[in-house]
């Protein structure tokens, strides 16, 4: 999950074999598409003066009432004092990946989305983007569990996502991995 929470449901419940790892950490980016007149950098400067100059038409997140990511992205811009200023103009997707979609595609001046999406084929090189620090918002930690009722295969998943080679692979593709 890209969040703690409901693998935690999952082990109040006592569906779980354990508590589970956390595998990865997700990061958030600003990202401006390609023509876009939002300047990206990673105190959110560039934003604040477009909203201030009135022309941040949209801009897109992950809805923070259902996506972790969208929760990171509000505390983001919380933290900046520009919540209130951007909230009528915020395009939320149900997903982050939604969000990605209305960030990178220009119907939207950017958004607040996950790392691991810009590093996709083909997403990059559609605008720009500055990593937010980490202390910007709670940790987008993404934990796994194995189910009770889990089969070889599952296990075998489990412990390959743990090893060195899918950690190499989730490296590569935006994320950190716990120590």
């Amino acid at each position: 999950a890209a969040d703690e929470e409901f693998p935690n449901q999952l082990t109040s419940a006592g569906l779980t074999r354990d508590a589970g790892v956390v595998y990865a950490i997700g990061r958030l980016v600003i990202f401006a598409p390609t023509g876009s007149p939002l300047v990206v950098d990673e105190r959110l400067q560039g934003l604040s003066r477009l909203l201030q100059a009135g022309r941040v038409t949209r801009f897109a997140i992950a809805n923070p009432d259902v996506a972790p990511y969208g929760r990171a992205a509000e505390a983001v811009l919380r933290n900046h004092g520009l919540w209130d200023a951007i909230r009528p103009r915020l395009v939320m997707g149900d997903t982050i990946a939604q969000a990605a979609q209305f960030a990178t595609t220009g119907n939207a001046v950017g958004g607040l989305i996950a790392y691991s999406l810009v590093t996709e084929p083909g997403v990059a090189d559609r605008g720009r983007y500055a990593l937010i620090p980490q202390t910007d918002h709670a940790p987008l930690r993404q934990r796994m569990v194995l189910l009770k009722r889990a089969t070889p295969i599952v296990e075998q998943f489990y412990a390959y996502v743990q090893g060195a080679a899918a950690r190499t692979v989730l490296i590569k593709n935006g994320y950190e991995v716990p120590q």
